[in-house]
């Protein structure tokens, strides 16, 4: 049986479960007029009786899955002959993933024999049983457990109380999931950054003036020895993100004083819904736009002027992801300026003020905390954009402050050094988590400078 069918029947019997506890609840007091004598309403003995039920059957089938895997490999494995049981490590995985690729219709590597055709039928055997047992396992359990609990039911019994604890210890895990996943996350990042930094000086990494990490044909290249100075990757992230914000700041803030303090109801709710269709948009269509319409016309443009324009520029990225973090940072300004207390604009308005002088002397000034909060988290977004720096802004690491040329990012340079099959042992590959460590760093403290300058001017106004 397959795990989704396991599933499907046992969310039928939890749903058969709820209704039979809940009539239980009421016949043991008389009926629904008598209601009033149980401890909790009826709907919480069948949530009882139906969790009791689900708890161990999924309990059981999560473990069985988890384990399934190795156990059947150790026993096909114990299976081979003594010839194959004295492979390596390496070839006896390729083995055995010859015999799943085998035993599920797929491609093998090299030609298949008995033993690999034995190995592969033992393996989809031992797959069917272990299927068989475990949907036995988790229907008996599933069944004695909603039996059990059924049975627990009479009027005193806090069903309330047992179901609300339940569910917040279901939310509890549910929330160290989340967490431990975020730990995990750093950690795996940190260890592999400190064996980079075990292989390169930090000096070296923070304030070297060149990138060049991949290994050079002659002795006299720069890369011969690898060259992982970060500064022109800094400098061109930062590069990238202030054109955008120079962009998507004025846009975005003005765009959110019109709709929110000029516009009528009529036009706000056309263009508000159409503004948020810029968020919705992938990425990879704006790297799209930006190289082939925005950065060819950046690039026309500059040589009319005599500027001396690249075809992939920091300028034409820029201006993209501009345009793409517009409807984050008017959405979070028009909020921020909703927020401002009625009374407040009544109030200029009362005292003769214009509707721009209330706006530049009254709104704005109350609503700053929440607007540059926005302008902080639009920064974290524009600093972890990749695909418009990788298709409009080129991968050369320059160090430079010219707009027209080509630059590259923190991000685009993790997703260079980790493309194809690499080796996590040399310098090159490590400097990826390296990089990944700092962006992690950095996005990290502009999100809690902007969450804490939010829930500062949230508390102010609630």
């Amino acid at each position: 049986m397959q795990s989704t069918t396991l599933i499907l029947i046992l969310a039928a019997m939890s749903v058969v479960a709820f209704y039979a506890g809940r009539r239980r609840s009421v016949a043991l007091v008389g009926g629904p007029r008598q209601g009033s004598v149980l401890h909790s309403l009826p709907g919480y003995y069948g949530y009882f009786t139906a969790i009791w039920l689900l708890l161990p059957a999924l309990g059981v089938l999560l473990l069985w899955l988890f384990l399934e895997p190795t156990v059947i490999v150790a026993l096909v494995v114990r299976g081979l002959p003594e010839t194959y049981q004295s492979l390596s490590a390496g070839e006896l995985n390729l083995f055995v993933n010859n015999v799943q690729n085998l035993a599920a219709g797929d491609a093998i590597s090299g030609e298949s024999d008995a033993v690999l055709s034995d190995a592969a039928a033992r393996f989809l055997a031992y797959t069917a049983t272990s299927r068989r047992l475990l949907a036995t396992l988790a229907l008996g359990l599933g069944g004695l457990g909603g039996t059990i609990a059924w049975r627990r039911i009479r009027p005193d019994l806090r069903a309330r109380n047992r179901v609300e604890q339940i569910i917040l210890l279901g939310l509890i895990a549910a929330s160290s999931i989340a967490i431990f996943t975020t730990i995990g996350i750093v950690l795996s990042v940190l260890f592999e950054a400190i064996r980079f930094f075990q292989k390169v000086p930090v000096t070296e990494f923070l304030f070297g003036l060149n990138w060049s990490p991949q290994t050079a044909i002659r002795a006299d290249q720069v890369g011969s020895s690898g060259s992982f100075g970060a500064v022109p990757l800094f400098t061109g992230t930062l590069l990238i993100t202030g054109i955008a914000m120079f962009v998507a700041v004025p846009v975005g803030l003005m765009t959110a004083i019109f709709l929110a303090e000029y516009s009528s109801q009529r036009i706000r709710d056309v263009a508000k819904p159409l503004l948020e269709v810029l968020a919705g948009i992938p990425t990879v269509v704006y790297g799209f736009f930006a190289a082939l319409t925005v950065a060819p016309w950046v690039r026309r443009a500059g040589e009319s002027f005599g500027f001396d324009v690249a075809s992939e520029s920091a300028l034409a990225a820029g201006l993209v992801m501009g345009i793409m973090i517009i409807p984050l940072v008017s959405s979070l300004a028009d909020d921020a300026i909703n927020a401002v207390p009625v009374a407040m604009r009544d109030g200029a308005l009362g005292l003769g003020s214009t509707r721009s002088e209330t706006m530049t002397r009254v709104i704005l000034p109350a609503a700053l905390p929440g607007i540059v909060g926005g302008i902080l988290l639009a920064v974290s977004r524009a600093i972890g954009e990749t695909m418009i720096v990788v298709m409009a802004a080129g991968l050369a690491a320059n160090l430079t402050a010219n707009p027209f040329a080509a630059v590259t990012t923190v991000t685009v340079q993790i997703v260079t050094l980790l493309v194809g099959d690499q080796e996590f042992d040399s310098a090159k590959t490590l400097a990826a988590f390296a990089l990944g460590l700092m962006l992690f760093v950095v996005t990290l403290c502009l999100n809690v400078v902007g969450l804490h300058v939010v829930r500062k001017y949230r508390e102010q106004y609630d």
